[in-house]
């Protein structure tokens, strides 16, 4: 069994590390995640569900959470797919939701990424407003914008 100690790490690292590690494993072999809260858990279990793997988990101690994985059948496709779907994303914001901008502005960095590990990429990304920010040159998110835009994500900034 493989270990992941994935505590201390921020949404959505356990989760894509996870896929990761799973996509190398065979159908059968079972991975061990420990996370330090259930929102983890949960969405560590969520994705299991979405891959067709068994999952099972268990609070340890405070803030340490287990989560095992089963790796489900991994069907291989001898053919290329096309990794963008037909959705939009808008980012009307620099930050996510309100409140603590430091906060916020990490949710959205944090989102940003999530988007560059996703099996589907938006067709398009469309900033606006303050989300606009995102795009210049000195941004936070830039190197990842440049990679959904190689995996072929048209990235629109609105010009005024």
């Amino acid at each position: 069994m493989k270990t992941l100690d994935a505590r201390g790490w921020t949404c959505p690292l356990p989760v894509i590390e996870t896929k990761k590690l799973t996509e190398t494993m065979n159908a059968g072999e079972q991975l061990e995640v420990l996370v330090d809260n259930e929102i983890a858990v949960q969405n560590l279990t969520k994705f299991a569900a979405q891959r067709n793997h068994a999952v099972v988990s268990s609070k340890v101690e405070e803030k340490k959470y287990q989560v095992i994985l089963t790796v489900g059948s991994q069907e291989s496709c001898e053919c290329e797919l096309d990794q963008t779907s037909d959705f939009i994303v808008a980012i009307g914001s620099n930050k996510m939701g309100e409140g603590d901008p430091a906060l916020g502005t990490a949710l959205m960095k944090a989102f940003i990424f999530a988007l560059t590990k996703q099996d589907q990429f938006p067709t398009t990304i469309l900033f606006f407003n303050s989300g606009a920010y995102l795009t210049c040159q000195d941004s936070d998110v830039l190197e990842d914008l440049k990679t959904l835009e190689s995996k072929g994500v048209e990235i629109f900034t609105c010009g005024t």
